[in-house]
């Protein structure tokens, strides 16, 4: 059993995306993927680390072999040599002897080898890209560096990579920051075997600038992608919800039905399912306002056809009550009676052609066997004697099969309809002829009569509701005149076809054609 605690949180995580509209989310969908891309500037930091990794090699190799340098030059070729290095490599390099004392300053002896930037002297954009770069520490949690100062006494103790240095034998190498936040390298080495240390500095900032640099770049194709990525989602928006808009509006005005003429946009243009969506929409308007059409029509028809032997009963039960002559009296009481009985026909053709619809859209269809079910039918109209002397012969065309898909009740239907109406058109002692025949892809049932045949003109209007053209010697209101209609309703419900025409021997008369499509065979 499911969790009704664990069902009513999805739904209300469900809730934002019922109440936002389509355009937000495609907008959020796009914009969060260039989020996590976005996410690819925090990385710059491990590219930072590893330009820093080098970076400290590179000033440990420095340092022992200026080291190593330093011990095989004589005391008296250090100075030039220090003031070659430190102006080739802009070095600064510090020497110190074995009591700690510094006895050597390249700075001293040829000028700064670099100068500090002064924070206050930077332009707007390196204020900022400073900001940019203290806001990334901050997010990523990383360690603050301690600020590059020279102490006042400038001795071994004063460094702690000298001292460290000076400690294990090994070189070692630290990170402070200049004033303007830039990487400053500093590398401690013993120098020979007199306890002389080496001292070298570097303010490394290529390494800020290389990071900014790509920091910017990728700023910038994040930005333009953000640009495009957002014109696209609109237009994308655009494309989709536009034309739902349209259709909501369009179904809305249909719904409250204050515009008869409403058109609904068919987006002939359009071959997505958006244009599928809206051919099916106004489609379906269509059929609606055309299923409209046909009950206000239907219903008028009824009113119609009612009032008539509603009225002529109303009239024979008044004068009934006024009447003395017997004679008189039982005609009036026959006119009741077959009133009655023409109002009780009429109610029950209409009850079966208003839920004929309906129930056809829900019946599960089967294989039927047309050649069958018209020799039960033809056999059982024999025997009971309800062709009025008409002979009605069933003359298959061909080997068959004659088996199409349908509910049997309903085709029955069909069938029994179209004799009646050639039946009721026959002369006394003529015939009618209902055959069968397979083509490629369905099944024709036609009836055929000797009647006077349908005129051209009137070969649709037989088919409409309550259509009263009937044989001048039958008794009124023995049809109600739904009996094509109804026919033609099933029929079409099957996908078929129900059409009048000429019958093709020559004969007089007419002809009544059913085509109904055939049952698939399923692939062995």
């Amino acid at each position: 059993m499911a969790d009704p605690r664990s069902e009513e949180g999805a739904e209300r995580r469900r809730v934002w995306t019922r109440r936002t509209s389509l355009t937000v989310r495609i907008l959020a969908v796009n914009i969060i993927a260039l989020g996590l891309m976005a996410g690819s500037l925090f990385y710059l930091d491990s590219y930072r680390k590893q330009l820093l990794d080098v970076r400290f090699k590179l000033a440990r190799a420095e340092a022992e072999i200026m080291a190593g340098g330093l011990a095989e030059t004589p005391v008296g070729g250090r100075k030039a040599l220090f003031e070659r290095v430190s102006s080739a490599q802009q070095l600064r390099l510090r020497l110190y002897d074995a009591k700690g004392a510094l006895i050597l300053d390249s700075d001293r002896l040829s000028g700064p080898a670099y100068t500090f930037v002064d924070p206050a002297s930077e332009g707007f954009l390196l204020r900022v890209a400073r900001k940019i770069d203290r806001a990334m520490d901050w997010v990523l949690g990383t360690p603050p560096v301690p600020a590059y100062r020279d102490p006042p006494a400038d001795r071994v103790g004063a460094w702690p990579e000298l001292s460290a240095a000076h400690a294990t034998g090994q070189a070692r190498v630290l990170l402070r920051a200049a004033p303007d936040e830039t990487p400053v390298i500093n590398a401690a080495v013993a120098v020979g075997v007199r306890g002389e240390m080496l001292l070298t500095t570097r303010n490394a900032r290529d390494i800020t600038q290389q990071v900014r640099d790509a920091r910017g770049t990728l700023g910038i194709v994040l930005a333009v992608t953000l640009l495009i990525s957002i014109q696209l989602s609109l237009y994308l928006a655009r494309t989709i919800v536009q034309p739902l808009r349209a259709l909501v509006r369009a179904a809305v005005r249909v719904r409250l039905g204050r515009d008869r003429e409403v058109v609904v946009p068919r987006l002939p243009e359009r071959g997505d399912e958006i244009g599928l969506l809206a051919r099916a929409l106004s489609d379906m308007t269509l059929a609606l306002r055309r299923r409209i059409d046909g009950v206000e029509t239907f219903a008028a028809d009824v009113a119609h056809e009612i009032k008539n032997p509603l009225a002529s009963l109303r009239s024979a039960i008044e004068t009934l009550e006024k009447v003395e002559d017997a004679d008189l009296r039982t005609k009036l009481t026959g006119i009741a009676a077959h009133d009655v009985r023409r109002i009780d026909r009429l109610v029950t053709e209409i009850a079966e052609a208003s839920r004929i619809d309906a129930e056809l859209s829900r019946t599960q269809f089967v294989a039927v066997d047309l050649d069958g079910l018209a020799g039960t039918l033809v056999h059982a109209r024999a025997e009971r004697g309800g062709d009025d002397g008409r002979a009605v012969r069933l003359l298959p065309l061909g080997p068959g099969p004659f088996v199409v898909p349908g509910d049997p009740g309903r085709l029955e239907r069909v069938l029994e309809n179209l004799i009646d109406n050639a039946v009721s058109f026959s002369p006394p002692g003529g015939s009618v002829e209902v055959t069968l025949e397979r083509l490629a892809d369905h099944v024709r049932l036609a009836v055929r009569d000797e009647g006077p045949g349908i005129p051209a003109e009137a070969r649709e209007k037989v088919f409409e509701r309550f259509h009263s053209l009937r044989p001048s010697d039958e008794d009124f209101g023995s049809h109600s005149g739904l009996g094509l209609a109804i026919a033609r309703t099933i029929v079409e419900a099957h996908d078929g076809t129900l059409t009048a025409i000429d019958r093709d021997d020559g004969k007089a008369g007419a002809c009544l054609l059913a085509e109904l499509p055939v049952e698939v065979e399923a692939d062995e």
